[in-house]
């Protein structure tokens, strides 16, 4: 009469029958104010009434042991005995929940008006993880329902290894657990957790990912090679996945479809560079180790630059073997094979290591450079020259007879005099100039004379004016 909404009647009239034991007549008021989920994969527990059902059903059921001198319970209690009894029997027996009427009553609200999460969740608090599972795969649930459903409460109750256990025994392959497993390692890679995800893929005998994952335990956090020195362990982990994944990789080469979808792939080229790479560093981690402990690091880099990064990176792994080693022979090897090994740009690297030395006032080192890339046998012809040049901005912080020297090693004049002119050393510049053939050497002092009267060295200019 009054047009009030009677769901509310109902639940509470619902309510008040499974209180009284009376399972039937309950299930029937409820039809009449509860409803099935929109979506079924909705991340939620259901409605807040259907929930109420739940938690009173499984609050209700208590294992009871009756006595020998329980001769004086009330029929209730001997009715709710006998409903229940079963319970303590059927939790021992490897948590199946099947055979007990209250129990079968919360499966029933739960399929009749719950999302796929609460039933998960439902058969999870029961220790019925293999339910769990098959429901998961039955309904073709997303991710995220496994994640929150199974994964998280798996390993928060310290049961990763029975969840893996399942997975194998219901499909030995995991192929049918390929997106979810996927979707557990993304969701550990956002959290941190990378212990766990280590272990996840081995589990998922995904090599190449756990490769990458022990590269990041190798790499992070690392403050010197000193501390990398103590991590190379994890080196020798990335080898072993590379090699296991090589020869999984080899015998199924000869089948026609590769098996193991979800699992990362890469060709056999790619993981015999990685392999390289890995040796490679563990050759630097082991030079620059020892550098750090004999006291010659000079470097104090606030990033620890490894093979593992980018083309740069690379390139400052190559500056730092040459300029930490005792002397620049020392490192060049290792350096030269890494800028061979990754196509880096030497002349770059080279300049660099100069412009350090340039800083670092050791400017007989700059020669001993030179020297070392000139016998490396893949020099181009005015590489030993560039390296000067590049390093020549710094001209004002170099002793006159060091700045002499480093431009009297230069191969080509042209240069010498570019260089001397770049430190406006402008009567050299003349010397060298008009030591060419005619007419570039004509060419060559009209540009030192316009040089020095630009600069107001009347001197220069009366010598190149004489001599034009």
């Amino acid at each position: 009469k009054s047009g009030l909404d009677p769901g509310g009647a109902w639940h509470a009239w619902g309510m008040a029958c499974l209180k009284a034991g009376n399972l039937n007549s309950a299930r029937e008021k409820f039809n009449r104010c509860l409803k099935p989920p929109m979506d079924l994969n909705q991340l939620n527990h259901g409605s807040r009434l259907v929930q109420d059902v739940i938690q009173y059903l499984e609050s209700t059921v208590k294992p009871v042991l009756i006595a020998d001198d329980d001769y004086f319970a009330t029929l209730r209690e001997l009715e709710a005995t006998v409903r229940t009894r079963s319970l303590s029997l059927e939790m021992m027996c490897e948590g199946k929940i099947q055979h007990n009427s209250y129990y079968q009553e919360c499966l029933f609200y739960l399929h009749s008006y719950g999302t796929n999460l609460a039933i998960i969740s439902f058969y999870m608090r029961h220790d019925c993880m293999r339910e769990a599972l098959l429901h998961l795969l039955n309904k073709e649930s997303p991710s995220e329902v496994f994640i929150e459903g199974i994964f998280v409460p798996s390993y928060e109750s310290g049961k990763l290894h029975m969840l893996e256990n399942l997975l194998e025994t219901i499909d030995p392959g995991l192929e049918s657990w390929g997106v979810y497993l996927i979707a557990a390692c993304k969701y550990l890679q956002r959290k941190s957790y990378y212990h766990i995800l280590y272990e996840l893929q081995q589990f998922m005998k995904d090599h190449v990912r756990a490769a990458m994952t022990c590269i990041r335990f190798f790499t992070h956090g690392a403050k010197s090679y000193t501390e990398l020195g103590g991590k190379q362990t994890w080196l020798l982990k990335i080898k072993d996945h590379l090699k296991v994944y090589l020869q999984e990789v080899s015998r199924s080469s000869g089948r026609k479809k590769m098996a193991f979808t979800f699992r990362k792939k890469m060709s056999a080229t790619d993981v015999s560079r990685h392999i390289n790479t890995v040796d490679l560093q563990m050759e630097v981690t082991k030079f620059l180790h020892q550098c750090e402990s004999s006291g010659t690091s000079q470097m104090t880099d606030s990033s620890l630059p490894t093979l593992f990064g980018n083309s740069n990176m690379k390139m400052d792994v190559a500056c730092k073997v040459i300029l930490e080693g005792k002397n620049i022979e020392e490192g060049f090897g290792i350096a030269f094979r890494v800028l061979q090994d990754f196509q880096l740009e030497a002349t770059e690297v080279y300049s660099k290591v100069a412009k350090q030395l340039v800083k670092q006032q050791k400017y007989s080192e700059i020669r001993q450079l030179l020297k070392c890339v000139n016998e490396s046998g893949v020099a181009a012809k005015n590489d030993g020259d560039n390296i000067i040049l590049n390093c020549l901005n710094e001209f004002k912080n170099i002793p006159a007879e060091d700045l002499d020297n480093l431009i009297q090693d230069m191969d080509s004049d042209e240069n010498k005099i570019q260089a001397y002119l770049m430190c406006h050393k402008l009567r050299s510049a003349y010397l060298v100039a008009v030591r060419q053939e005619k007419a570039q050497a004509v060419q060559l002092v009209q540009h030192v004379r316009q040089l020095a009267e630009s600069s107001g060295d009347d001197v220069v200019k009366a010598i190149c004016a004489q001599w034009l």
